[in-house]
């Protein structure tokens, strides 16, 4: 009789091995998801870790004592929001460090070093610190953004990731920039179907000969390019948005601007 053998991490057969891609997908996508719950308690033991780390020896006073009292610290003086602050910053660590950490084990337990002798421990420990390296500076950033708070609760040094300017156009730019991305892929699919209406030929009539319209090109695109085709100069659109939204803004600024001290002048 024929006995099931559960396999565990770092015990799998050679032929059973999932593709090292598809784990590093599925273990940052396990990771991140598990940051989004654990990710307060992270918040409160940093603030935990820095107290008392800048005050005079002796004694200081305690801002957070304990889980239940660090977690009501930090939602009166910052929120419940406060409470998942460096989330996204978090979520970068997860996906790059563990992406890399499964990835390098998978590719490990492929190449059959986990079934030799001591081979488990290698690959465990070659992946967690190449997961550790690359993951690394989003740590930081997490850290810093978890330690900051409002002055009567906070620990540790403050850090202020402010890269501008508060009046530099270069924040409007960042922004520009970020919110676009969503513009682009929402917008694109119908950017691609107007541009070849409008660029079909028409009989005598005045009628598209390659389109009836809207539908009927999407459909057409569709089934003759496959639905990636909706997609075609994704990467144009999304260079072109941001700085043009950017610079209309600024000039508009500007020429009101211009009419209004034309208009103080004259006045």
């Amino acid at each position: 009789m024929a006995r099931a053998v559960a396999l565990t991490p770092g015990t799998e057969a050679v032929g059973t091995c999932v593709p090292p891609a598809v784990d590093l997908v599925l273990g940052a996508s396990a990771c991140c998801l598990a940051c989004v719950f654990t990710n307060p308690l992270e918040v409160v033991k940093t603030r935990l870790q820095l107290q008392g780390e800048l005050q005079a020896r002796g004694t200081y006073p305690r801002l957070y004592r304990g889980l239940v009292g660090s977690v009501v610290a930090v939602a009166r003086a910052d929120g419940l929001r406060g409470l998942q602050k460096g989330l996204a910053a978090g979520l970068l660590y997860q996906g790059l460090m563990n992406g890399v950490r499964f990835y390098c084990y998978s590719l490990a337990c492929q190449a059959g070093l986990a079934q030799q002798p001591g081979g488990t421990v290698v690959a465990g420990a070659v992946a967690g610190a190449l997961g550790a390296f690359v993951g690394s500076p989003a740590y930081l950033v997490k850290t810093q953004l978890q330690a900051q708070s409002v002055a009567t609760v906070a620990v540790g040094h403050q850090h202020q990731h402010q890269w501008f300017l508060e009046d530099s156009w270069l924040v409007a730019l960042a922004g520009g920039m970020i919110s676009s991305v969503t513009v682009v892929v929402v917008m694109t699919p119908l950017d691609v179907v107007s541009t070849r209406l409008y660029n079909q030929p028409v009989d005598g009539a005045g009628r598209g000969e390659l389109y009836k319209g809207l539908a009927d090109c999407l459909l057409k695109t569709c089934r003759q390019e496959g639905p990636l085709a909706l997609y075609k100069g994704l990467g144009l659109a999304y260079l072109r948005l941001g700085p043009h939204t950017i610079l209309s803004m600024l000039f508009w600024d500007e020429l009101r601007n211009l009419v209004r001290r034309t208009q103080h002048q004259s006045t």
